[in-house]
C-alpha cells in the first residue's frame, strides 16, 4: 500500500510554496543563469517508436535526466502555474490584493469555464482566478489573470526575470494550444529550470502565510492522475500542472517530494499522434517520468 503522507506536514517543510515569499535582492540570481547540469544517460526512443509522437523530458537533481529536452514543445496549460507565480509577486509587491475583487462578464468566457461560467455578472477575487486556473485549469480564469497582470508583456517579463530567455508568450486561452510554430512554446529543461528557479529564488513559507494555498491547488488538483503522479514511487507528494491540447499535446510540470530529500523539478512534454488514446498517452507521460527519475537513482525503471 502506498503510503499516505499527511499535507500539512508536507507543506510546513517544503521550499517551493515559498511563491509568496521575498526574492532574493535585486533578484541577482535570476539575472544570470546556472550553468546545464550533467546529463545523465537516458533514452526514450523505444517508447516513441512503440506509441508513436514526440516526447520532451527534463527532471533536475543535482544532474539532468533528458531527453529532447532543448526542443520546443507547445506548452499547453502549464504556463498557469507560472502566471500564478507572476500574479502573486506582485501581489508580494505590494502591486495588488489577493483578495481584490474582479468582474467575471459573458464577453470573458472561452471553452473550459468550470468557475468562472457560474460567476458570470459577478465577481471573483484574484486569489478566486488563481484557484480555478491552477487547480481545475478554468480557461477565462487564465485570460483575466492575465489582463490583470498587465498582459502578455507582463507575463513574459516574469519569464525573463527567471532568466528564461526561451519560452514564447503570444496568444491568450484558448488559442496557445494550437500549434503554430514556435508560438507559445517551450523547451522542457527551461520550464524544469523555472521551476528550479522558483525553489532558489523565493525564501520558505510560513506555514500560516496567506500564499500558501498555492501550493495546495498544487497538489490536491484533481487533474492528470494518471501522468506525473503515475510515475513517482509511492509515498512521494506531487504538485503539478498538467496540460492538454485538442492535436494530441499531453504535459505535466511539477515538483515532486520524496519523503526524504530534495525537491526535484520535473517537466515532459508529449507531442502525441491524434490516434493515441488519452490514457494511453497518459500512460507515456507515467512511463517517462519514472524512467527518468530511476536514472536519477529514485526507483527501478520497468
Amino acid at each position: 500500500m502506498p503510503l499516505v503522507t499527511d499535507r500539512r506536514s508536507v507543506l510546513a517543510g517544503l521550499t517551493l510554496v515559498g511563491l509568496g515569499g521575498c526574492e532574493r535582492e535585486k533578484q541577482s540570481a535570476a539575472a544570470t543563469a546556472p550553468l546545464p547540469p550533467r546529463d545523465v544517460a537516458f533514452d526514450l526512443s523505444d517508447l516513441e517508436r512503440e506509441n508513436g509522437g514526440r516526447i520532451g523530458l527534463s527532471i533536475l537533481d543535482g544532474h539532468r535526466a533528458s531527453w529532447r529536452a532543448d526542443e520546443r514543445f507547445v506548452y499547453c496549460s502549464t504556463f498557469k502555474l507560472f502566471l500564478a507565480a507572476a500574479m502573486l509577486e506582485k501581489i508580494q509587491h505590494g502591486d495588488d490584493k489577493a483578495d481584490r475583487a474582479v468582474p467575471v462578464t459573458a464577453a470573458d468566457m472561452v471553452p473550459h469555464a468550470p468557475v468562472t461560467e457560474a460567476a458570470v455578472g459577478q465577481t471573483l477575487t484574484l486569489t478566486d482566478l488563481m484557484a480555478a486556473a491552477v487547480k481545475v485549469s478554468d480557461n477565462p480564469a487564465a485570460n483575466i489573470l492575465i489582463r490583470e497582470l498587465g498582459g502578455l508583456p507582463a507575463l513574459e517579463a516574469w519569464y525573463r526575470r527567471a532568466g528564461d530567455d526561451t519560452t514564447r508568450v503570444d496568444r491568450m486561452e484558448p488559442m496557445l494550444n494550437v500549434k503554430d510554430g514556435d508560438k507559445d512554446t517551450t523547451q522542457p529543461f527551461r520550464a524544469a529550470s523555472n521551476l528550479n528557479w522558483i525553489l532558489e529564488a523565493y525564501q520558505p513559507l510560513v506555514f500560516q502565510s496567506r500564499y500558501r494555498p498555492l501550493w495546495d491547488w498544487l497538489i490536491d488538483s484533481p487533474t492528470g492522475e494518471k501522468r506525473i503522479k503515475a510515475g513517482v514511487p509511492d509515498g512521494w507528494t506531487v504538485a503539478h500542472k498538467t496540460g492538454t491540447g485538442g492535436t494530441g499535446q499531453t504535459n505535466d510540470i511539477g515538483v515532486v517530494y520524496p519523503p526524504m530529500g530534495d525537491p526535484i523539478p520535473v517537466a515532459v512534454f508529449y507531442e502525441a499522434p491524434e490516434s493515441l488514446a488519452p490514457e494511453k498517452r497518459d500512460q507515456v507521460i507515467a512511463t517517462a517520468v519514472r524512467r527518468g527519475l530511476a536514472a536519477l537513482g529514485h526507483g527501478v525503471a520497468e
